[in-house]
């Protein structure tokens, strides 16, 4: 990350673990939302963990589709614990999962309203939707009355899509910061450089640098390039720093070629559309031709009588 937005994190999580006395004056939950988003391999996993380490809380990584209906979750809640980060990873997989749910609910009611003249069975309580986790309950869970019943809490959601996720998740009141795990940029690549190499300047930075502002390439890929082969011998940082620069030349031409296909592939879209176009308007005209003939001859009829 930018050591700008670093600090600004830094700076957001003490004020949050001082403020008790603060949220009781206004009459709020002691609790904060974040959500991080990103591309995979960014860092949004470890950002919770450093989150974690530094405010020194507890993690309960939470698995909605994994508990049954809105009840038990509202339970799991009210028993964690204070000082603690609850975590929903991949909430777009869950937002998808609860619509392709609503989806095939109705699809099977309306299979059912075509079948008027069978009976109907009574729905079980197992196969209602009260088994089911619903986005409903899950904005109950962030933001509703029993969020509010315990204190000190973070509540974390991830994912690498932020533009799936339901607008009524993720607006400013619901979701209090939205962070953003980006691909790797020149002062991550020093970070991960001194860290994994114990090197702060190299020769071959300047190339680095160049390549990371024309390549979107994430920090776990570049850590795996400057990982060590083995405990027996460490890896040459010369050779390390030339490995991820072919690496990031290598994903440099690996995008280049997706981006000609992907044009291709909206230019041969835009092609077949405009032929069914044509066709359609083709058809329409046809059969614009072929009633004209059944409206003359009604016509001669109608002056006959």
């Amino acid at each position: 990350m930018h050591l700008d937005e670093k600090e600004a994190v830094i700076d957001d999580l003490m004020a949050f673990q001082e403020s008790k006395e603060y949220y009781a004056k206004v009459g709020k939950a002691w609790k904060r939302r974040y959500l991080l988003y990103g591309p995979p391999g960014t860092g949004k996993s470890t950002m919770i963990a450093v989150m974690a380490n530094f405010l020194d809380y507890d993690v309960y990584d939470l698995e909605p589709m994994a508990v049954k209906n809105n009840t038990e979750l509202r339970k799991l809640f009210i028993e964690t614990m204070g000082k603690s980060i609850i975590v929903i990873e991949d909430i777009d997989c869950f937002v998808d999962f609860t619509r392709k749910h609503r989806k095939d609910k109705k699809s099977s009611s309306d299979k059912d309203s075509d079948n008027d003249d069978k009976p109907k069975l009574p729905i079980e309580p197992e196969k209602d939707d009260a088994t089911k986790v619903t986005l409903s309950g899950l904005l109950n869970f962030i933001d509703g009355l029993w969020s509010a019943c315990r204190g000190e809490r973070i509540i974390i959601f991830t994912t690498n899509h932020k533009e799936k996720l339901d607008p009524a998740l993720i607006w400013r009141g619901r979701m209090d910061k939205h962070i953003e795990m980006s691909y790797c940029l020149f002062e991550g690549f020093k970070v991960l450089a001194e860290n994994y190499l114990d090197v702060i300047e190299h020769e071959q930075f300047g190339e680095v640098q160049r390549l990371l502002e024309e390549t979107d390439i994430s920090p776990a890929d570049v850590a795996e390039n400057l990982m060590p082969m083995s405990k027996k011998k460490k890896r040459d940082p010369d050779v390390c720093l030339i490995g991820l620069i072919e690496a990031l030349k290598q994903a440099k031409e690996e995008a280049a070629v997706a981006k000609v296909k992907e044009a291709e592939e909206a230019q041969a879209k835009k092609a077949k559309e405009k032929e069914e176009t044509e066709v359609k308007k083709g058809k329409e005209e046809d059969q614009e031709k072929d009633k004209a003939p059944e409206a003359a001859n009604g016509d001669i009829k109608q002056g006959d009588k």
